[in-house]
């Protein structure tokens, strides 16, 4: 009778165990592939990010040399160097020989290179400023009128007024304050780290037509990349996409 017990007690706890491992695999089988599916989404943005990245790059390199480079890390650098350039010098226009490297590239940057560059590569970001305005009630001769006249000015603009032959007196001053939303752009410069794919650390392939008339920069997976995950799952991903004369395949 004992042995009957425990062998019922045995058999219970077999049981309890089963279930106990069943749910932990069911919990395991709901929540770790989607985690590796998070993963993938986000390795793919950043590898796409990556190619626009580079695609920019080369489009401003083109706008400086009239050609495209296959050589990323030689597009980035010139690029990069040119806009050091006008940050140092905002008249560093027109064409130029730019020394990089011991070695001297002719260049032609246009009005406006700059503004572009740092739209290009930056986040748009928007921030509430308090701004603090303060007018000014003056009194001012009128020829017009052939009298005295009052307006009102902005705090900026006094020193202009009391310095004309006609002011006769400020009378009043009067301040407020307000909210303005401001639209800008969170700027960087592209890096050479974006020139391998987060993935697989291989570089991205950089074309150039024939005529040297575009560019096509593409992922370096051409087949289905898989990486074993706790045993039972899989990551897996395949080509991140191109773009191709402008056109991104993602699109």
């Amino acid at each position: 009778m004992e042995n009957k017990i425990k062998k019922r007690q045995i058999r219970s706890d077999f049981l309890e165990l089963f279930i106990v491992l069943s749910l932990i695999f069911m919990i395991i089988s709901i929540y770790v592939p989607k985690a590796i599916w998070i993963e993938e989404s986000i390795i793919e943005e950043e590898s796409r990010f990556n190619i626009q990245n580079i695609y920019d790059v080369e489009m401003f390199y083109n706008s400086l040399t009239d050609t495209f480079n296959v050589d990323g890390a030689w597009a980035i650098d010139l690029v990069n160097a040119i806009r050091d350039s006008l940050h140092a010098d905002s008249t560093y226009l027109g064409e130029r020989i730019l020394t990089l490297g011991g070695i001297g590239v002719a260049v032609d940057i246009r009005k406006g290179f700059d503004v572009e560059f740092d739209t290009t590569f930056g986040f748009p970001r928007t921030r509430r400023d308090t701004i603090i305005d303060t007018t000014h009630t003056i009194v001012m001769y009128s020829d017009d009128l052939g009298r005295n006249d009052t307006i009102f000015i902005l705090h900026k603009k006094l020193d202009e007024y009391e310095g004309n032959p006609n002011f006769v007196d400020r009378v009043g001053t009067e301040t407020k304050m307000r909210t303005e939303l401001i639209n800008y752009y969170d700027s960087y410069q592209p890096s050479k780290s974006m020139l391998n794919c987060p993935l697989t650390n291989d570089p991205y392939k950089i074309t150039v037509s024939d005529d040297n008339s575009s560019v096509r920069i593409a992922s370096p997976i051409t087949e289905v990349y898989k990486e074993r995950r706790y045993l039972i799952f899989s990551f897996k991903a395949q080509s991140h996409g191109y773009i191709n004369d402008g056109f991104r395949s993602w699109d």
